[in-house]
């Protein structure tokens, strides 16, 4: 099965949003199947970006599965990814550059769009001679 970030992207909202403190069962994910979702899931679990993932089986098909809460790095990996114009913005230069659309490349791009706004956010600071009141 082909991995796919824009599911990823939506996993990861996804959870945020329904955890609460107890595993969350067949999580749900519109336009995508049980088994496109479960996989999905399985994978961010082996990458530390969730924190745990079950599965559960019946006649050689997949019956049922659960996954756990974000990992401290899953929460950081969507605070970059969460806004939709930062993540077409991640995703434009991504393809421009002809840079593979992996989890790295994600993280290094999106960061450096962080650190750029940060240091401008910094610059005004300093430029203005403290916090605007």
């Amino acid at each position: 099965m082909k991995r796919d970030m824009e599911l990823v992207r939506l996993i990861l909202l996804k959870i945020e949003e329904e955890y609460r403190s107890t595993a969350i069962y067949n999580l749900n994910i519109s336009g995508y199947d049980m088994e496109t979702v479960a996989y999905h899931c399985k994978i961010l679990n082996e990458a530390g970006l969730i924190s745990d993932y079950g599965a559960r089986y019946a006649d050689n098909s997949l019956w049922s599965f659960d996954v756990g809460s974000l990992t401290w790095e899953g929460n950081d990996f969507l605070d970059k990814i969460r806004d939709n114009s930062q993540w077409k913005k991640v995703k434009d230069v991504i393809v421009q550059k002809g840079l593979p659309l992996v989890i790295e490349t994600i993280k290094t791009i999106s960061s450096a769009f962080v650190t750029a706004a940060a240091e401008g956010v910094a610059n005004s600071i300093i430029k203005n001679g403290g916090m605007p009141q």
